[in-house]
Formats: C-alpha cells, structure tokens, sequence
C-alpha cells in the first residue's frame, strides 16, 4: 500500500499528537482485539454451540474453520480495496459490517446459518488486521514505530487468551449468542472514534484493475480444500466420491491459480516472492508452527469439556495463562530483535513449543487442574519468540513497496495453516481414539481377570450387569480419546523440533534491516 500514496501531489498527513494519538491506538487496539477475539472465543463454546444446534461437537468445529479461511481469503484482497476506497474508509466500514455479521450470527436458528454469516463475518475482517497496523503507523512518528507495534502486538496477544475465558465464562452463566453479541458496543466505538480521528487522513485513492480470476480460482481451492478437510471424517474419507471431487477441485483449483497468478499482470496474490529463500522458508516456518498451535489450542478444550467433566468457564482458565508470559516477553523481544541473530530466538521457540507438546502428550485421566495449566503457562515464553523474529526473517530484504503484498501472502498463509490444523488435529483425534477403544476392548473380557473385578465391584455398588457395562464402556471411552490426544500431543512436539533447521535455512538477518523489515510491514 505504501507504494500507491507516495505518487506525485500527495502528502503524507503528519503524525498524530495529544489525546487524538491516544483515541485513535485505543480505538483501532479495540477494533484489532474483537477481530482477534472472534477466532478464539468459539473455541470453548464448541460443545454448547453444537448441543443447542444439535450437531456434533466435531461439526461445530465449522464456526472456527469456516471464519479462518473467510478471514484468509480477505487479507490478500486488503491491499487492491484500500487504493480502491482509501484506507480509513475502507477499516471503518469493516468494523462496521463486522458489527453486523456478528449480531446475526449470535441470532442464528442453525447450524447452516450460523457458519453462512460466520464465513460472511470473517470476509469483512479480512482488512482489519492490516490496515490497523498501516493507520497506526501513520499516528506515530518513525521514532515511534517500535512502540506502536508493541501496542498492537499486545492486544493481538491478549485477546486469544480472554477468548476461551470470557467465551466460557458467557456460555455458562448467560448464553452462547453473546461471544458475538459483545462486539456490537465494541465495533460500534470503536468505529465512531476512528472516523472522527482519521476521516481527514485519508490515504489516495488509486483505480485499479482487480484479477476476479484469480480471485475466483484462490475461493475455489481454498475453500474446497477446507470442507475436505472438514467432512473428511465424516464421510469416511476416500472412500466417499464426494470427497474426492472435493480434492480434484482443489488440486485443479490450485495448479490453475498458480498457472494464472504467474502470468497475471495484477495478480491479487504476488507468487513471485517465494523466489526468496526468506520468505518462502519464514513463511513455511511460521505457517507449519501457528497450524499445529492452533490445531492442539482447539484439541484441548474439546478434549477437557468431553472427556474429563470441566465447564467451559474451566477449560477457558487452562487456557487463559498462554498469554501471560507472552505478554511480559513480547516488548522484550521486540526491543532487542536488531541486536540478535532472529534465527535463534525462532529456533528457541520451537523448542519450549516441543516441550509444552511432550509435557502435554504424558497426561492421563487422573491429571489434575495444574498438571495441564503448567505446560499453558510455558506455552506464552513460545510465544513471544514465534512471531516477531519470524516475520522479521520473512520480509528482510524487500523493497518498500513490496512490503504490503508480502505480509498480505504470509498472513494468507498463516490463517489458512491455522484453519487446517484445527481440521486435521480434531480429525485424528477421532481416528487414533477409534484404534485405541478397539484395543482397549480386546482386553475388557469376560475372561480377564481385572474386568471381572471391576464389574463385581460396579454390581457391588447397585448398578446392573448392563450399566456396569455402560461404565466400563464409558471409561474405555475417555482412556481411548485420552491416549489419542497424546498421541497428537507427541506428534506435534516432533514436527516442531524437526522445523528448527528450516529456520536456519534462511540468511542471517543484520541488524537495522530487521527493523525496517518490521516496521515498514505495519506500515502495511
């Protein structure tokens, strides 16, 4: 975006000072936490939102997938309708009509509607992230840069940690409409003080062509891939012809738009920053890693609220504390990016994400409330080191006016990795714990002595030889899906260890360019 304001004639508007500057963080700091908010607090609320839609849990995990991959397919488009209608106007009628999708989706009958206005509500976020980075930027002189960022990394930070909390907090003591009926002040507010500050900073208006093929083509993979994903398990996978037309459209889907995007003279995602080894490797790194984050951040409730008897206000506090360290860390890591190499602070970020993993991957269905809040609470040092240096590693070396596409992609490609982890982590779940309830059961028998006893123990208490078995049965259950959290625990802790040479892949960032590198993708 920054390449279209600095044509010929245009100003720059000054930085803001006073009161104005102070509005116009909280303001945009406000508008920036809703969004950020809305792909967590669902999270919690998945087996309330599915009980009183009377769907299973496992669909429910639509209303997060269906707004990650709304959300993704937006971002790239920020760039194109920001010179289009200029960027205050543009962030002020996101805000709005994210205001509105989310009044209709606290007041959806079902669950067809629910996901329709969520995938329409993450359409109309997609702008929001990016460009309350670029109006926030332009309220601050360059001096200032480093600490507008620490501002809005904060609340990008916070609110995926209130997210569960507030979001369980809602569904157990009023009701699961409002995790989407609080963004109505929120917006609301935040919208009227942003225009009041910035409508006379407008940034210049530029007519360009837009690529509808090309965004046509990115829809189409994009979101035939996700309900591959999503219906997989469902539908038994390959098994089912319409999940293979699903991964014929997708992979037809995505040859085309490669092939189109690469010979497209505006093309609507710029492919050709992959030629960088930074980029490329940064953005695989950062994709892989926030994929299997979020893919275990869902997993975890699920499994707590299903299997081991906690409230969502519960399973929201095991989930809260990730932020707390980040929160202390991030300002740290921020300050002193320029004086290391970005590379070991990403590598150090795998490993505690390894070991959080592992610790994760060795409870049982005895674990007590602070043997699964100790590794959350590692989780947040992870944190702090995972995205600032690895976006720093993504966008070093890119010109200026390169900048706004590259964190368009990158961001593209994070929140579409974050929509398929949930997909695939809840999927295998559901597939290992079908293997284990079947070898559990080899050894529930008659003939085994341990069940006899358990059985004579349950007759003992007053239940009837078929409740006994219920029991059993009940136990076999939650060991199974117990044993296969684990296994998804385990497995991600290695994924991650074995992602730390990719991050050495890249070339060694110098100092001051990685500075630059950060601030001019805020400016973005």
């Amino acid at each position: 975006m920054s390449h279209a304001t600095s044509a010929a004639g245009y100003l720059h508007p000054p930085p803001l000072t006073g009161s104005a500057r102070l509005w116009g963080t909280l303001a945009l700091s406000a508008a920036t936490f809703m969004n950020v908010l809305d792909t967590s607090i669902a999270n919690v609320s998945l087996p309330a939102i599915a009980g009183d839609l009377g769907v299973s849990p496992n669909q429910g995990t639509w209303v997060i997938t269906s707004f990650g991959v709304a959300n993704a397919i937006a971002v790239p488009l920020t760039g194109w309708l920001s010179q289009r209608f200029g960027q205050v106007r543009l962030f002020v009628t996101s805000v709005l009509l994210f205001v509105l999708t989310s009044w209709l989706c606290g007041l959806a009958p079902n669950m067809t509607t629910l996901i329709i206005f969520r995938v329409l509500q993450g359409l109309v976020a997609g702008p929001m992230i990016p460009l309350s980075q670029a109006l926030l930027l332009s309220s601050y002189p360059p001096a200032l840069a480093g600490v507008a960022m620490a501002l809005w990394s904060m609340t990008t930070l916070i609110a995926p940690v209130l997210g569960p909390l507030l979001g369980g907090w809602i569904t157990d003591n009023v009701s699961w409409p409002w995790i989407f009926y609080i963004n109505i002040p929120v917006g609301v507010g935040a919208a009227f003080v942003t225009w009041s500050i910035f409508h006379k900073r407008e940034s210049q208006i530029r007519k360009l062509p837009i690529d509808s093929v090309g965004l046509a083509l990115l829809v189409l993979w994009v979101g035939s891939l996700q309900i591959m994903l999503d219906k997989g398990q469902e539908l038994d996978w390959f098994h089912s012809g319409e999940v293979v037309a699903l991964a014929v459209v997708a992979v037809v889907g995505f040859l085309a738009f490669l092939i189109w995007e690469l010979t497209e003279e505006h093309p609507v995602v710029d492919l050709t920053l992959f030629k960088r080894r930074n980029f490329w490797a940064g953005v695989l790194s950062i994709s892989v890693g926030y994929g299997l984050f979020f893919g275990n951040v869902v997993l975890l409730p699920l499994w707590l609220q299903q299997y081991m008897g906690y409230t969502s206000t519960q399973a929201g506090m095991i989930l809260a504390p990730v932020g707390l360290m980040a929160l202390i860390l991030s300002p740290l890591v921020g300050k002193n990016i320029a004086r290391f190499d970005p590379r070991n602070f990403a590598a150090f970020a795998f490993m505690v994400f390894g070991l959080v993993l592992w610790m994760r991957s060795n409870f049982n269905t005895q674990a007590n409330f602070g043997t699964i809040l100790i590794p959350t609470l590692i989780q947040g040092v992870a944190m702090a080191f995972f995205f600032i240096p690895l976006m720093t590693i993504t966008l070093s070396g890119l010109s200026p006016d390169r900048i706004a596409a590259a964190s368009g992609l990158s961001n593209f490609v994070r929140i579409t990795a974050g929509s398929f982890g949930t997909s695939i982590a809840t999927t295998l779940w559901q597939d290992r714990a079908a293997l284990h309830h079947a070898q559990l059961s080899e050894y529930v028998n008659t003939g085994s002595s341990a069940t006899q006893s358990a059985l004579v123990g349950l007759a003992a208490g007053g239940y009837t030889p078929q409740q006994a078995l219920a029991v059993v049965d009940r136990l076999a259950n939650q060991q199974a899906y117990m044993l296969a959290a684990n296994d998804i625990f385990f497995a991600s802790a290695m994924i991650f260890l074995a992602m730390i040479p990719l991050v050495f892949l890249t070339r060694h960032v110098k100092a001051g360019q990685a500075n630059r590198a950060a601030s001019a993708d805020a400016a973005h």
